[in-house]
């Protein structure tokens, strides 16, 4: 299994995971629960209307992390690249995904919903007993 799928599998087994980004010297991390693999990259799906997108457009650096009982957790950090390319089977997947969450968009071409890819991603395994696995991108 390649590093992508290995994060894929991991954050799509659990209900929500978290995306910390920075604004300032102020942290702010938000539960996220959509991603997908495109082109080899990893993808997430938000609004261009929400703090996240502005605040990933002023400083593109974030984490990931999310638990997994019995199986540890992840750390995913990397840099948004922020030039949506996603195809149109990733937009209607973000879109149907975005829409059971209760969020209101014209469709999966809506101007206002958007796609970001992971540049430079590094991600490991971690376990409570201290011990952890990078993954090899």
């Amino acid at each position: 299994m390649t590093a992508n799928e290995t994060i894929i599998e991991y954050l799509t087994s659990v209900p929500a995971w978290y995306l910390a980004t920075c604004e300032g010297d102020q942290p702010h991390v938000r539960p996220f629960s959509f991603a997908a693999e495109q082109d080899g990259r990893i993808w997430f799906c938000t609004a261009t209307t929400k703090d996240v997108y502005r605040e990933l457009q002023a400083n593109p650096k974030f984490e990931v992390t999310a638990w997994r009982p019995g199986s540890g957790w992840i750390i995913l950090r990397g840099r948004a690249d922020l030039d949506d390319r996603a195809n149109a089977d990733v937009r209607r997947a973000g879109f149907e995904h975005m829409a059971a969450l209760g969020e209101v968009h014209d469709g999966p071409n809506d101007p206002e919903l958007t796609f970001f890819s992971v540049a430079e991603p590094q991600a490991w395994i971690c376990d409570i007993d201290g011990s952890w696995e990078p993954l090899a991108f």
